[in-house]
């Protein structure tokens, strides 16, 4: 998926690029700045003296030496001072500069760490939100794969209210799946004649002859009208869905391609489908909606509250430690 919030050592993404929180020397330091340079070797700090440092918010570019990457690209985040200093426009700029220089180089895979959430202070949350909005809007424009690379789990802090009102959420609607008798799960037991008619019995009159046409639908012939009654692009729709465009090709090309539960969430999201359409759009592919899964009903809270921001989602699908929406 173009965007991927990960678990892993930045030093070990075998990617074309990972990217450096360095300090203004470039010489190296604490944190992940001293794992990446103890992991390059000597060539790297060599190449960095000749840099003559880096001012705040840039960012500039060497080899990776002994790293599994090609580059290493050194940005500098600034150091909280209360929020009032610039510190937000300054983060923005170094990863707005890190990804210019990854598109420059030709990288298609870059790794990120969460800049200037450690020594620096910056609260993990707020650079969190920071460095998914400004790569989230690059990669509306650009095709590359950009990893968030998280080292553990205590590194990585959404919102405490957000998490606060979810949690909430999950604990109203989460049941055994032994005594979920939600619509949706009788609906799954029903034989499939009897779906067929609890359909046609909820659809209006008037809408019989369009239920009939659609009842035959595939998936992929699904998703293609909704994009075209939503009047986007193909484009628009799989970089909203954080799907790649070999994929969504795939799609377009196969009739009857199936795809995982994920990547029809995806899509459901990306086209701001109701709850309802979205349940549809899983039924296509073989999938439901179910209170028994935390997963499930994450999803069912951002799309009620009207939030179909897939980068969003995936933060709080990531600080659940549910699989994220994307191929």
């Amino acid at each position: 998926m173009p965007l991927e919030i990960v678990r892993n050592d930045i030093t070990k993404m075998n990617v074309d690029a990972i990217v450096n929180a360095a300090n203004s020397t470039l010489l190296g330091g604490g944190g992940v700045d001293g794992a990446i340079h103890k992991a390059a070797g000597k060539g790297l700090l060599m190449e960095c003296i000749k840099l003559g440092g880096c001012k705040t918010g840039q960012a500039k570019i060497t080899d990776a030496y002994k790293l599994p990457a090609r580059f290493v690209i050194h940005t500098v985040g600034p150091k909280w001072k209360g929020g009032n200093h610039g510190e937000k426009s300054l983060l923005e700029s170094c990863y707005r500069e890190s990804l210019a220089l990854a598109k420059e180089h030709n990288c298609e895979t870059v790794a990120f760490p969460l800049i200037s959430s450690g020594v620096y202070g910056y609260p993990k949350d707020k650079a969190l939100r920071v460095a998914i909005d400004v790569i989230s809007d690059f990669l509306l424009e650009n095709d590359m794969t950009v990893f968030i690379v998280i080292f553990d789990k205590a590194a990585y802090k959404i919102s405490e209210k957000l998490f606060s009102d979810i949690a909430e959420y999950i604990d109203d609607n989460y049941v055994d799946a032994h005594t979920d008798y939600s619509r949706e799960s009788m609906r799954m037991k029903m034989p499939m004649q009897s779906v067929m008619a609890a359909d046609f019995c909820e659809c209006r009159a008037s809408d019989l002859d369009s239920k009939l046409k659609q009842l035959d639908e595939s998936f992929s012939q699904m998703l293609l009208r909704k994009i075209d009654e939503k009047g986007i692009t193909d484009a628009e729709c799989y970089k909203k869905a954080n799907i790649d465009r070999k994929l969504f090709s795939k799609i377009r090309s196969d009739v009857n391609y199936k795809p995982s539960k994920t990547t029809a969430i995806a899509f459901a999201v990306s086209l701001e489908l109701s709850l309802e359409e979205t349940e549809d759009m899983l039924r296509k592919a073989g999938f439901a909606l179910s209170h028994s899964n935390k997963f499930d009903i994450i999803i069912e809270y951002f799309i009620e509250n009207g939030n179909y921001n897939i980068f969003e989602i995936n933060e709080v699908l990531f600080a659940f430690d549910q699989k994220l929406l994307g191929a």
